[in-house]
């Protein structure tokens, strides 16, 4: 297993950006997939994106296709989550996510997770 630490959370308006950033102990980082999930007061953690071992392969929720983007690198062991155009509905807190296997869209198939970094949006 990997420790995951998230970065970048924050307030910010409708229609405004963040970038979140995951950075990962260890020298396994390039054999793991990666995810980002969130999870808003009330409701259950939903997926958001995922990303495969070279960063080839990207899958998106589609509540969030063609306004976040997933990226890694390999070299700083960080997943990074570009988030534009923000909703207020996109509030919640966020969390990286690694596996051993291929990328995936189902939570419980990952099995090291951060501490998650909260993201409001105001409208």
């Amino acid at each position: 297993q990997v420790q995951l630490v998230e970065f970048g959370g924050g307030l910010v308006q409708a229609g405004g950006s963040l970038r979140l950033s995951c950075t990962a102990s260890g020298r396994t980082f390039s054999s793991y997939s990666m995810g980002w999930f969130r999870q808003a007061p009330g409701k259950e953690r939903e997926f958001v994106a995922t990303i495969g071992w070279t960063g080839d392969y990207t899958y998106y929720a589609d509540s969030v296709k063609g306004r976040f983007t997933i990226s890694r690198d390999n070299a700083k062991n960080t997943v990074y989550l570009q988030m534009n155009s923000l909703k207020p509905e996109d509030t919640a807190v966020y969390s990286c996510a690694a596996r051993s296997g291929g990328p995936a869209s189902t939570p419980h198939t990952y099995n090291s997770w951060g501490q998650g970094t909260q993201v409001t949006v105001s409208s």
